[in-house]
């Protein structure tokens, strides 16, 4: 056990549930948790000359972690069971073309930058919450380490950007919303919508969820599929 491994476990629990409270006193995006707390390990590692690899040693649990916190959303999405139901069809219409629209774009966004093929996958298999990109990209041959950091500044992104671009397309129904919330920015997403609504929440947990579980299942097809027309 490197002695270094368990101080930033020890930091890096420490700093959560310092920033936790400080985010909650003053919630600005930049203060979140998910940002502020990655932001001084990282300050930390570089000032101290602390690698990734010892870093993961005693911290790639909180990774594994994703797996467990992403099921327990099934809870809100039990309750709302009879709400999925009357939304079947627009739910699995908007999963399947918000899935296909990530591929696309992040396949012209490979090429144009001329990413190689791991890097390339990995971007592909950035549009569903992390636990379930770092299934698909084990499975395409990406790396784990970049589909994590892809995963999560989609969902910065999307969470910085929803008020704005929600507002513009101008959706009535809090479900969409929150749908359109949970497939775009995940877990990110998910917290967002559940500030905004708790209808909203439940519609983005159900998007991320299922988002994920047809990516899982149909991403490597799709995504060769998308690279053999397009490419």
């Amino acid at each position: 056990m490197h002695s270094m491994s368990v101080l930033c476990f020890a930091l890096t629990l420490a700093a959560y549930v310092l920033v936790k409270k400080l985010y909650r006193r003053y919630p600005y995006l930049l203060l979140s948790p998910a940002l502020f707390v990655p932001f001084l390990m990282i300050l930390f590692m570089l000032a101290f000359n602390v690698s990734y690899d010892t870093y993961m040693e005693e911290n790639q649990w909180i990774v594994w972690m994703l797996g467990p916190a992403t099921v327990a959303f099934a809870i809100p999405i039990y309750e709302y069971r009879q709400v999925m139901k009357n939304h079947a069809i627009a739910i699995s219409l908007g999963i399947v073309l918000g899935m296909l629209g990530g591929i696309v774009s992040a396949f012209y966004l490979a090429k144009l930058f001329s990413l190689n093929q791991e890097t390339a996958y990995s971007l592909m298999a950035r549009s569903i919450s992390t636990p379930f990109a770092i299934e698909l990209t084990e499975n395409l041959g990406g790396s784990v380490e970049l589909v994590i950091l892809f995963t999560m500044i989609t969902g910065i992104a999307g969470v910085a950007l929803a008020d704005l671009v929600l507002a513009g397309l101008k959706l009535h129904s809090k479900f969409a919303q929150g749908a359109a919330l949970g497939s775009a920015a995940h877990g990110f997403g998910t917290s967002k919508a559940f500030m905004r609504h708790k209808e909203e929440g439940v519609a983005a947990c159900l998007s991320m969820v299922l988002a994920g579980v047809f990516m899982v299942l149909l991403g490597p097809s799709l995504i060769h599929a998308v690279i053999w027309i397009l490419g």
